[in-house]
């Protein structure tokens, strides 16, 4: 069987091809023309054919020397784009995050406004997508997703894990008032029911068991596929909805909803950021990593404190973060 040629014997052939005579090739590489000379005779040896020859005081490719750099030529062009995406990664300046869509909209997008001041070199792209993306591949820098997924990735942290606790309108409050946590099972519910790929988070029946009643499900409920469009819907009057705390702070601290009772059920599974390791080498990424670790650990934190007033109504603070 007839050997391979070395690598750098291949190198120098198609360096030669390429730029036309062994000087240009020697310069490109940094070596001497001798080298040059000396890898590509390497190259005939090992395949036993003839790649050169001289025409007068120049030195051309053969016929058989043509075909094979026609050959070595794409797997070096792929090895040159391939070099070139690395560099075009380290010098972008958007960072690209993929985020589930109601993350996207209830938690991290306006805070990332505010991180965006602070950073006024850097350009952020906030994308809201159900599937897993393959980062860098996809020109996706970081991704924030939930539970066993994180499976997909090489290199990820796990951020917080939610709550969810029994929200509505001021409004609907004032028209049906509930004098104990039960009575909230007899008024129009809504429920959350994610996609088969993901947990669901906690139904009105596991809500209803932990504070020892019973929920018999009517027909006269409403199931959203995203927690963002839930939320919106009970702020509008529509019901009551078992709203994660992460999403539902602002509305709260702003009294578009109201928990009148802290009785909370936390996710079965967490949060996580995964990151393409390239992001490292990028400007402003390893700042924007470790800023949303931060206000996931701080969002954590305060998510993970009981109620011990004596009123039993929710009363939470803002998920704003300061963004530095």
């Amino acid at each position: 069987m007839k050997k391979t040629p070395p690598l750098r014997a291949i190198q120098a052939f198609e360096a030669f091809g390429r730029r036309g005579s062994v000087t240009a090739a020697a310069n490109e590489l940094g070596v001497s023309v001798g080298a040059v000379s000396q890898q590509i005779r390497k190259a005939e040896d090992a395949l036993e054919a003839r790649l050169l020859e001289r025409r007068g005081r120049s030195v051309a490719l053969t016929a058989l020397g043509r075909v094979y750099h026609a050959a070595v030529a794409v797997g070096f062009e792929h090895i040159r784009d391939a070099q070139d995406l690395i560099e075009q990664a380290r010098s972008a300046d958007t960072l690209t995050i993929s985020c589930l869509p109601s993350l996207a909209s209830k938690w991290i997008g306006p805070q990332l406004l505010d991180w965006q001041v602070d950073h006024p070199g850097a350009t952020v792209r906030l994308v809201g997508a159900e599937t897993e993306p393959r980062l860098g591949a996809e020109q996706v820098d970081f991704r924030i997703s939930y539970g066993t997924k994180y499976r997909d990735f090489e290199h990820y942290t796990e951020l917080f894990t939610d709550w969810v606790v029994p929200a509505c309108s001021p409004t609907l409050l004032a028209k049906h008032p509930v004098g104990k946590p039960a009575d909230i099972l007899d008024l129009p519910l809504l429920s959350i029911e994610w996609a088969r790929d993901h947990r669901s988070p906690p139904t009105w029946a596991e809500w209803a068991a932990s504070i020892g009643a019973v929920h018999r499900r009517t027909s006269g409920e409403v199931a959203f596929s995203l927690s963002s469009a839930a939320i919106d819907a009970a702020a509008n009057g529509r019901g009551f909805v078992l709203a994660q705390l992460s999403m539902a702070a602002d509305d709260i601290a702003s009294g578009r909803l109201v928990a009148p009772f802290d009785k909370r059920i936390r996710l079965p599974e967490p949060y996580f950021l995964a990151w393409d390791r390239a992001i490292l080498e990028k400007p402003f990424g390893p700042e924007l990593r470790a800023w949303i670790v931060s206000i996931s650990k701080r969002l954590g934190a305060t998510l993970a404190v009981e109620h011990r007033s004596g009123d039993t109504s929710l009363h939470l603070p803002s998920s704003r973060a300061p963004a530095s």
